[in-house]
């Protein structure tokens, strides 16, 4: 394990230490767990080219025809085979924005 030195404005000491006390965990354990949480969402945000988005456009138009017509219970049968997930608890719209923006600003 490494050890840091960081210097912090009493402010944000402050406030981490707070949310630390409020998970019931270290600030150690909390800063490690912020900068952990930060640098995943990082990699997960990735530039898209035009030509892709005309791509997934493309096939998107593409299912919607096939989709269009199929019947009932192949429409039921494809849907049931997607992936569901929940978005996160944190995902909110705001937070939703502020990506947009940054993936807007990338490319």
């Amino acid at each position: 394990m490494s050890r840091l030195t960081l210097r912090l404005p009493e402010t944000l000491h402050q406030q981490l230490a707070r949310l630390a006390e409020g998970e019931g965990v270290s600030l150690n354990q909390y800063i490690v767990y912020a900068l952990t949480r930060q640098t995943a969402l990082a990699h997960t945000i990735r530039v898209v080219s035009k030509a892709e988005v005309e791509q997934q456009q493309q096939a998107f138009q593409l299912l919607i025809k096939q989709l269009g017509q199929a019947s009932s219970s192949e429409i039921e049968s494809v849907l049931a085979t997607r992936e569901q997930t929940e978005p996160e608890a944190e995902l909110s719209l705001d937070v939703a924005a502020r990506l947009q923006e940054r993936i807007q600003k990338r490319s």
